[in-house]
């Protein structure tokens, strides 16, 4: 199977009943409403306002256990990142995957949420003195390691007796990722100890001269939105002439192999999104083969999805401000824009809008869909294919806003971040309500 929705992919531009990418529960009416999960989009903006972050519950589980399904015997690891919330860390744990925090702040959300502690891995370049507290004060299961300072910072946290499970991020030389920003293989990036340049096994030495810390394995992460098996596959081999180098200077065998994610999912009907069926078969066999021939026991595995786990699970709704003709382009502004979703500006991310609510016989056209802030980059997406009569008051839904939008989401313009609401066979609760300007205000407590 593919991570996305195994529906028909129809062409771009095939106007409102074109659902390819959104959760396997849409629907559309012959009213031009759309539903998700049984809920009425046009109820449910009426009900929570705008904009409204939703997210298809099972949709979220489906995904998970698909990835438990594709690699049986392996550890698969949620990337909290992508959406943290102490619902979908529900949902995680109870369909068997573990969690990827890269915080105090999401390993304390996740855990006083009921997540075990020892199912939780720790990431993050620079991790600071109270996330290394708090991952060892509350038995965090694996920690990743990322420069050679964390090493003694971390080891002089663990009590005497006491040993700490760590994994060794690696930087194995493969570019692999949709945007230069989020290609994380490469030694010219922040993450990471390289292979090319010794760091990474002058790393090793220091982790084994450590008596409160455990070396367990080794950790790659090389892009995300990545569609192609291939990158993966050169980074296996790489990452076992690692631990066969590994084996022979210092006579053990490391137990687990750490792959990363980033897993593409479509944004647009019709672009790629990786074959997950394809990479668990291929990495599966090239990690057998690449163990053989280096004389290695095959290490436990452990992936780590985020988007592709709940990206295409979530939508965003907007409502339309107003509609103007600029320098020959017609712009559609909404009552959102970078604030609730970044990724446009950061990463130059598509979109495909939706006009729902409302039924149009109006032919489609291209429009530029905008947000409200105050920026020209505050652009959602530039070519939004969307029918001639779009209006002030029409509700536009963007597909594939689960991953990074509430998480990056920011307070630019005293603007409240959005409320997350859940999905759930035709039920609709909040999960994380809406961000006021009291909570805004009660930061500032100075004059």
């Amino acid at each position: 199977m593919t991570v996305s929705p195994a529906r028909p992919v129809p062409a771009l531009g095939t106007g409102p009943q074109d659902l390819s990418v959104w959760p396997a529960s849409a629907s559309a009416g012959t009213d031009g409403d759309v539903t998700v999960a049984g809920v009425s989009l046009r109820e449910a903006a009426s009900r929570f306002g705008t904009p409204v972050y939703l997210l298809d519950e099972d949709e979220v589980r489906a995904r998970c256990r698909a990835y438990a399904a594709a690699f049986p015997g392996a550890d698969v690891v949620y990337a909290a990142k992508a959406l943290l919330c102490r619902a979908v860390a529900r949902w995680v744990r109870e369909e068997g995957l573990g969690l990827d925090v890269c915080s105090a702040g999401e390993l304390e959300l996740a855990v006083t949420g009921g997540f075990p502690a020892e199912r939780i891995v720790l990431h993050g370049n620079a991790k600071t003195p109270e996330d290394l507290r708090t991952a060892v004060r509350l038995g965090v299961g694996r920690i990743v390691i990322d420069s050679v300072t964390e090493i003694a910072r971390l080891a002089t946290l663990v009590a005497p007796g006491d040993r700490q499970q760590v994994l060794l991020r690696v930087v194995p030389g493969v570019a692999a990722g949709a945007h230069p920003a989020v290609r994380t293989g490469t030694d010219d990036q922040k993450f990471g100890l390289s292979i090319g340049d010794g760091s990474a096994e002058h790393a090793v030495e220091k982790v084994l001269g450590q008596p409160r810390l455990e070396l367990v394995g080794l950790h790659c992460h090389i892009g995300s939105q990545i569609a192609d098996v291939e990158p993966y596959l050169v980074a296996v081999r790489r990452m076992v002439a690692l631990l066969a180098t590994i084996r022979d200077r210092h006579g053990i065998a490391l137990p687990q192999l750490d792959l990363g994610g980033g897993h593409a999912v479509p944004y647009r009907a019709g672009e790629p999104a990786l074959d997950l069926t394809a990479l668990a078969g291929a990495v599966r066999t090239e990690l057998a083969g690449a163990c053989a021939d280096s004389d290695l026991p095959v290490p436990r595995l452990t992936v780590e999805p985020g988007r592709a786990v709940v990206g295409p699970a979530g939508v965003v709704l907007y409502h339309v401000l107003a509609v103007k003709d600029m320098g020959g382009r017609t712009l559609v502004a909404v009552d959102g824009g970078m604030s609730d979703n970044p990724r446009p500006a950061l990463y130059g991310v598509r979109y495909a809008p939706l006009l729902v609510g409302r039924p149009s016989p109006a032919p489609l056209r291209p429009v530029t869909v905008v947000g409200r802030h105050c920026e020209a980059g505050d652009v959602i997406t530039a070519d939004a294919l969307l029918p001639a009569d779009v209006r002030p008051g029409d509700l536009l839904a963007v597909p594939v806003a689960g991953a990074y939008h509430l998480s990056m989401a920011s307070t630019y313009n005293m603007i409240g971040r959005p409320p997350l609401v859940g999905l759930h066979r035709g039920t609709a609760r909040v999960l994380v309500r809406r961000e006021s300007l009291a909570d805004m205000e009660m930061r500032d407590i100075g004059e």
